[in-house]
């Protein structure tokens, strides 16, 4: 059961660091042609943010199944 609940608080705490770098992602595109120099940092971040996501929640599901 410990395993079940440390998978699930993973996968809160990387859905709000996904959730932020969605965020940090659409404020830097609001600022375009500023900043444009960060698009790749963080388009990158946000990528890896939601990959590392994904991944937990498969892990999640199968623990479940």
């Amino acid at each position: 059961m410990d395993d079940l609940d440390t998978l699930k608080a993973r996968v809160k705490k990387l859905n709000a660091q996904a959730t932020q770098a969605k965020m940090d992602l659409h404020d830097l595109s609001e600022d375009l042609p500023t900043n444009w120099e960060k698009i790749l940092v963080v388009a990158q971040i946000a990528y890896d943010a939601h990959q590392s996501l994904i991944a937990a929640r498969q892990a999640l599901a199968s623990a479940t199944a």
